[in-house]
């Protein structure tokens, strides 16, 4: 993958570093993310740097979170494989990192290596792990998301296992927090019966709350429970909550490759989706469904060029997307915004925006699968005015 590490503005430069398109990376607004995720939890943070930190590049994001101070520095950064823990490590993080996906027991001596700490919930791996040492693992319960850990109904199973070698941490994950409220009451409730059952020293730390909790909890003006919080895709600016006034992050920019006029009864792109119902001028963008700007933006996707939104017409393909710019001035060479703020327009009106969640429902798309998507083969520019 090309990563181009840039950590100030590159003014003139975009015609010959980025001919095609290219991703701009706020961090910046990554460090104002996390101040404003803190203030919300209450409670120190476990960010998730996953997927290569969803897609915005797990290096960078990690290296800012080593220039916090104690106070504000992450408790841990979280991952969902061996392989990006160590990664974590190479890029200089020297603090905890938590696995919160299950791992086999062949993994094990590796996690000990790197000091990941693993997120278990049976028998025999805790056993396994214990083989290797006192080394600190988290014991993940399920309460309804029915994807790994042990069931809450379950957990007496392991009551004597986690009398003898007790978990640092405990934790569970919610499904809806951000839509229904009363699914995450009954998580709680079944979490707090889980944690009862089991009888756990009163040192050891208890956390679930998500990126969608915190932004419920900031809206309802409430604490998350428990002694730490996760967030995730918040870090990147999603949801668009009020309440938590999150920074867009990501920014998305292609150039126009072409520009022609389409006769009315002309169609555009593969299988004739779209039909010009009058004389029409037609822009080429060099971005496509191999960059990560999705299929299913054909004939429903937005753009912009000079400030105005411009309309995806016909299918995307891998490599361009057409949009009709037949009211807007527009020439081969000129920057589009696919995603964030206007070009060059940093302090543009909110409205102006194209955020990832407004995107992700014009597209029928989860933001977490459209945000992951840009990694595949564009360019990312890191921006950063500290």
């Amino acid at each position: 993958m090309n990563v181009v590490a840039i950590y100030e503005p590159i003014a003139g430069a975009e015609a010959t570093v980025h001919a095609r398109a290219w991703c701009e990376v706020d961090l910046d607004a990554v460090r104002h993310n996390l101040a404003q995720l803190r203030a919300a939890a209450g409670v120190p943070l476990i960010p998730m740097v996953k997927a290569d930190a969803y897609g915005l590049g797990a290096n960078a994001i990690v290296r800012l979170c080593t220039q916090f101070t104690n106070d504000e520095a992450p408790w841990a950064l979280g991952v969902a494989t061996v392989d990006e823990g160590t990664d974590v490590r190479k890029a200089g993080w020297s603090g905890r990192i938590l696995c919160c996906s299950p791992v086999l027991p062949a993994e094990h001596t590796r996690m000990c290596e790197e000091r990941i700490t693993p997120a278990l919930h049976t028998e025999a791996d805790i056993l396994s792990w214990r083989r290797l040492g006192e080394r600190p693992w988290h014991l993940s319960i399920d309460t309804g998301m029915n994807r790994a850990g042990v069931a809450w109904n379950e957990a007496h199973t392991l009551a004597d296992v986690v009398s003898f070698h007790p978990p640092e941490g405990v934790f569970t994950h919610f499904h809806s927090a951000g839509d229904n409220e009363s699914s995450r009451s009954l998580q709680e409730q079944r979490f707090a019966d889980a944690l009862h059952t089991l009888a756990l020293p009163a040192s050891t730390l208890r956390h679930a709350a998500n990126s969608p909790a915190l932004a419920a909890d900031a809206e309802r003006r409430a604490r998350p429970m428990w002694d730490l919080a996760r967030p995730g895709i918040a870090l990147y600016g999603s949801p668009s909550s009020s309440a938590l006034q999150l920074s867009p992050v990501l920014h998305v920019f292609a150039r126009v490759v072409d520009v022609r006029n389409v006769a009315t009864g002309e169609t555009v792109s593969y299988d004739a989706t779209w039909t010009a119902s009058r004389e029409s001028r037609i822009a080429t963008v060099a971005i496509g469904h191999g960059d990560g700007y999705r299929r299913a933006f054909s004939n429903r996707g937005i753009m912009q060029l000079r400030g105005q939104p411009v309309p995806v017409v016909g299918v995307v393909t891998m490599d361009m997307t057409m949009i009709d710019v037949t009211s807007v001035p527009c020439e081969v060479g000129d920057v589009v915004t696919v995603l964030g703020a206007p070009h060059n327009r940093r302090n543009a009106d909110g409205a102006e925006h194209l955020s990832i969640d407004a995107l992700a429902e014009l597209a029928q798309l989860s933001p977490y699968e459209l945000l992951v998507g840009w990694r595949l083969r564009l360019p990312r520019v890191y921006r950063s005015a500290t």
